[in-house]
């Protein structure tokens, strides 16, 4: 089994499934990436999927896909996507070790490239086990 990009959680999901099915396109998923923005530097993206590019990564949990933008795989190692809902907002969540800080309001964040040397022996370490 091949390494994954990221995870998705059951909520995360669901909701990608509900988008994908309330679609008026013919998407099959979505697309993460990253741009430059916000006061902290960086924003994630999301975007529909109907046409998928066969240079992104792609996971998939309980048939919900997503693709990661290439560009953005460095930053997203061993990221995990949830969705929540709370009284101020609804959205996606990620929950991403590269991240070093946030802005106030939570629409932007610092993110550092993916250790891959350390992300190499974690595996290493995993396989022994």
């Amino acid at each position: 089994m091949g390494f994954q990009v990221m995870t998705m959680t059951d909520a995360a999901a669901a909701r990608v499934r509900e988008i994908v099915e309330n679609s008026d396109s013919e998407a099959k998923g979505i697309r993460v990436g990253i741009k430059k923005g916000g006061c902290a530097g960086m924003e994630y993206t999301i975007d529909l999927v109907t046409d998928p590019n066969p240079k992104d990564d792609m996971i998939e949990r309980d048939g919900a896909r997503v693709w990661i933008q290439p560009a953005a795989v460095l930053y997203l190692l061993g990221t995990e996507m949830s969705f929540e809902t709370t009284t101020l907002r609804s959205g996606f969540t990620f929950s991403n070790p590269n991240q070093t800080s946030a802005c106030g309001c939570g629409e932007s964040v610092e993110l550092k490239p993916a250790d891959l040397a350390a992300l190499a022996a974690k595996g290493e370490a995993v396989a022994r086990a």
